[in-house]
């Protein structure tokens, strides 16, 4: 069975650059491209992992990451940034 992978990036180019990566891999990935979408994403399926970026349109990734933890979603998730400071 395929391990489902949410990737969560504005960056249209960075996004596709992981998909490809992750599918040759044999993933299924499926993609967000700001906070709000990710969240609603991971109330309709789950995923076993999300890489998420920090810095992203309506909701940034911490925030993305606190709305997870406080709806109990274990989900791992795996930050990802290009921010000096975190």
């Amino acid at each position: 069975m395929a391990k489902k992978v949410l990737v969560v990036d504005d960056e249209k180019l960075i996004v596709k650059g992981i998909r490809f990566s992750l599918e040759q891999d044999g993933m299924e990935v499926d993609c967000a491209y700001d906070g709000e979408e990710a969240l609603n994403m991971v109330k309709e399926k789950e995923y076993d992992i999300v890489l998420l970026d920090v810095m992203l349109p309506k909701l940034d990734g911490f925030e993305v990451a606190r709305r997870l933890r406080c709806a109990h979603v274990s989900t791992p998730i795996l930050m990802l940034t290009a921010r000096d400071e975190v």
